[in-house]
């Protein structure tokens, strides 16, 4: 597992590997619509036809407007939502978000803990798959 592509982007910080994007957002954002947009366009660029996870990797204070995820369960190849929230409050945050998301949406401790999840969320669509054809 070694990163592909880094991009600094205005709100964030977003990392790129072959299964899945680690996204970090800056301190004091506000999450909104038009982020899901950037998103899209980022998951078509680097992984058009291949399934992958987002981790978010939440290590600063921001806000998210929960009403995004509609929306992003709508990105075809995103199957997955990890959240790695560094405080308590971050995490209740995250719980609450987890109602507005109907695909997989894990909440982890650590990094490592949410990349295995990665892996076992792909490995098990990979064999859903294959069973279907």
């Amino acid at each position: 597992m070694r990163i592909i592509k880094y991009f600094d982007l205005k709100d964030s910080e977003c990392f790129i590997f072959d299964e899945f994007i680690i996204n970090q957002v800056k301190e004091g954002v506000v999450i909104q619509p038009h982020h899901n947009d950037l998103l899209n366009d980022i998951v078509q660029e680097n992984f058009s036809g291949k399934d992958l996870v987002y981790v978010s990797n939440r290590v600063k204070s921001y806000s998210v407007n929960p009403l995004i995820y509609p929306k992003t369960e709508k990105i075809p190849n995103l199957v997955a939502i990890a959240m790695i929230p560094l405080t308590d409050k971050m995490r209740k945050n995250a719980e609450y978000e987890r109602e507005f998301y109907d695909k997989p949406y894990g909440i982890f401790d650590s990094l490592t803990a949410a990349i295995k999840w990665v892996h076992k969320i792909l490995n098990e669509r990979d064999q859903l798959l294959k069973f279907q054809k």
